[in-house]
Order: C-alpha cells, then structure tokens, then sequence
C-alpha cells in the first residue's frame, strides 16, 4: 500500500474473494479514494459484487425451460454469503425436495457429491446446477464414469465460466458467467469519478450475471 501510495496513484480499486469478509488491512483513512470489489467495504465506500441471486435463477429457469425436474444444488461452503444467495435463488425455483449438498469449491468434492447421490436409493436428478466450475467439471466426469449421459440423461451448469476448465470440459460446459470485466470497468469509472470529486453514492452495486450455453445441457448452444 505505501509503494502504491509513493507512485502518487489517484485512487485504488481493492479486490477479494468474498463478499462478506473484509480485507486484513484497513483503507478507511487513505489520502486516495478506495473502490471495494468482491470484498467488504467501509460503510461510506462503493462495493461491486455480481448479483449471486440472479446469476442462479438464470441456471435453474435453463435448467427448467429444458424440462429438468429434479435438479440438485451441488455448491460450496454455506458460510459464504454468494452460497446463501445462490440456494435462495434454487429453492425459489425448484423447492426442497432434495437437499442443498454443500462441500469444498473442488473437483474432488464433485466426485464425491455424485457417488453420494447415485449410490443413495431413489429416483436420481436430471439436471444439476452447480457452484462453480471446477465442481461442475468433476461432476460431468463423474456422471461418464457411471455411464450417464450428459446431457441426455443429466444437465450440467456450472457458475464462473472459467473458460479454462468450462471449455475443456467434456460436454463444454454451459455456465454462469459473472461479467467481471464489465464490473471492473464499473469498479474503474468509479474511482475515477472520485479522484475527479464528483459525488458518488455509497452501498454495494450488484450487476448481473449472463448465462453461456454450451453443450453440458442441451438445448440451443450461444455461439
């Protein structure tokens, strides 16, 4: 923070992993302005963050537009908040006919989600939203190695659209895409803005989330 402050910036844009955890060191009384993403902020700042809750009611109204019935949440740890909003979104959607399994933002916690539905007794899902790409991934690669097709037998959707793992996947995996670009250019105008002394009002600012269709559900791919 002090070499960025001796290079004479004009204002800082603070970055994190999560939205209702703070960052471990304290920007409140900065000379420059201080623009919070994906992170909280100080009552007075400005704080992105994409809009969790309408990011999943796109996966699960895709999901329900294709004629999935019985759709799993496989998601990560409850404690995060974009988890919370995320569930809140499904269950509005779909009900509580079958629990939210919560685990580890990791492939080998999508593996064992699948093992623990399909080893389980009853009818299995036909569509499965999950919390992000990484889990959907594991998850696609679970459901081959039990012989279920993807997407004929189950739909896939992820959340991120971390090309990287959502390209590779095999179906490509159709998935939440939270425009970070379009809100780090918001987080950057901002800034500008303030360094400028142009009045700015406070609070968080959630934009929305587009869904990328590929081929993990069906239904028409976006090109």
């Amino acid at each position: 923070m002090d070499a960025m402050l001796d290079k004479s910036v004009d204002g800082i844009i603070a970055s994190g992993k999560r939205i209702d955890r703070r960052l471990p060191v304290d920007l409140s009384d900065l000379p420059v302005p201080v623009v919070y993403a994906f992170t909280e902020g100080t009552s007075d700042s400005v704080t992105f963050c994409a809009d969790d809750f309408q990011g999943a009611t796109l996966a699960v109204e895709w999901l329900l537009g294709l004629g999935r019935r019985r759709i799993a949440h496989v998601t990560g740890p409850e404690s995060f908040v974009s988890v919370r909003e995320r569930t809140r979104a499904y269950h509005g959607l779909v009900g509580d006919a079958l629990p939210v399994m919560y685990g580890t933002w990791s492939e080998a916690w999508g593996h064992e989600a699948v093992a623990k539905i399909w080893d389980a007794p009853g009818l299995k899902p036909d569509g499965i939203f999950c919390g992000n790409d990484q889990i959907a991934r594991a998850v696609v690669d679970a459901l081959r190695e039990r012989d279920v097709r993807v997407p004929e037998d189950v739909s896939v959707v992820g959340f991120d659209n971390w090309e990287i793992v959502a390209a590779q996947t095999r179906p490509p995996l159709t998935t939440v895409d939270m425009n970070l670009k379009a809100l780090g250019r918001e987080a950057g105008l901002t800034v500008l803005a303030l360094a400028e002394g142009r009045a700015v009002e406070p609070g968080i600012r959630t934009l929305p989330c587009e869904l990328v269709v590929r081929q993990s559900c069906g239904g028409n791919p976006e090109h």
